[in-house]
C-alpha cells in the first residue's frame, strides 16, 4: 500500500482518541471495530495504535530509506497523533485497520501494518506496511505479515488481499513473493513519488490458497 489512504492535510482533529486494546476472543470477528486484538508472533506483537506511539513512529518512519517508496508520512509528531486518531475513526467505521508493530522485549512501535477495505465487508482488501530500516532483514516483517494476513482472512473475512509495490522497490517485491503472493499485473505509471511516476506490481493472496498452505504446514511461497 504505497499510496497511503490517510492524507494529513485533509484531517482536522481536536480530540485524539484513546482506544483500549482488546485481547482475542471468540467474538472478535464481530467486535474488532470497538478495539483491535493483540496478535502475538514469534518475534513481534501487533496491537492497536496508541497516541503515545506518535514520537516513536515519527522517528522510525520518516527516514529517507523508509519513505523512498511510500506516500509521504506525517511530518511532525502532532501529525502522527492525528493519523492515529484518524485510524481509530476509520476502524470504528469498518473501513480500515492499522496495527502497530512492537518487537518482543520492547513497548515501542517500530512500524505499521495496514488493511484497507476495497469493497463492502473487506471482501477485497489492500494491505501495506512500513518498518523501520534498522529492523529490515531481522524476520520481523515476515512474522508480522503472517499475523496481518491471518487477521484479514480469519477475522475480517477477506477473500482477496492485494498489495502494490513499485517495481524499483526490489526489497518490497521480494518480501511479497516470499510470503506467497502472486504477481498478477504491472500497473504502469500508477504511483507518483518525488515528481516521478513509478510502475507498480500488483500482488495478490487468496484466502483459500493461504488456508491450504496452512493446513499443509507450509509457509506460502517457501518451497
Amino acid at each position: 500500500m504505497e499510496k497511503m489512504p490517510y492524507q494529513e492535510e485533509t484531517i482536522d482533529v481536536t480530540v485524539v482518541s484513546t482506544v483500549p486494546v482488546a485481547e482475542p476472543s471468540p467474538g472478535m470477528a464481530r467486535g474488532w471495530r470497538s478495539g483491535l486484538p493483540t496478535l502475538t508472533g514469534s518475534l513481534v506483537t501487533l496491537r492497536e495504535l496508541r497516541v503515545s506511539d506518535a514520537p516513536a513512529l515519527f522517528v522510525m518512519l520518516t527516514t529517507v530509506e523508509v519513505t523512498r517508496f511510500i506516500s509521504p508520512p506525517p511530518t511532525t509528531i502532532e501529525g502522527f497523533e492525528k493519523f492515529i486518531a484518524w485510524a481509530h475513526r476509520e476502524r470504528v467505521a469498518g473501513q480500515y485497520v492499522c496495527f502497530a508493530i512492537v518487537p518482543h522485549g520492547s513497548d515501542s512501535a517500530i512500524g505499521l501494518f495496514q488493511i484497507r477495505s476495497l469493497e463492502a465487508e473487506f471482501g477485497t482488501s489492500e494491505w501495506g506496511f512500513a518498518v523501520a530500516s534498522e529492523f529490515w532483514g531481522t524476520g520481523i516483517f515476515s512474522d508480522g505479515a503472517r499475523l496481518t494476513i491471518g487477521f484479514a482472512f480469519d477475522i475480517l473475512g477477506t477473500r482477496r488481499l492485494e498489495a502494490r509495490a513499485s517495481l524499483a522497490n526490489a526489497r518490497g517485491n521480494a518480501a511479497l513473493q516470499k510470503l506467497g503472493a502472486v504477481r498478477e499485473a504491472i500497473l504502469r505509471k500508477s504511483f507518483l513519488r518525488f515528481g516521478e511516476l513509478h510502475d507498480q506490481a500488483l500482488w495478490t493472496i487468496l484466502a483459500d490458497e493461504w488456508q491450504d498452505a496452512r493446513e499443509l504446514s507450509v509457509s506460502p511461497g517457501i518451497h
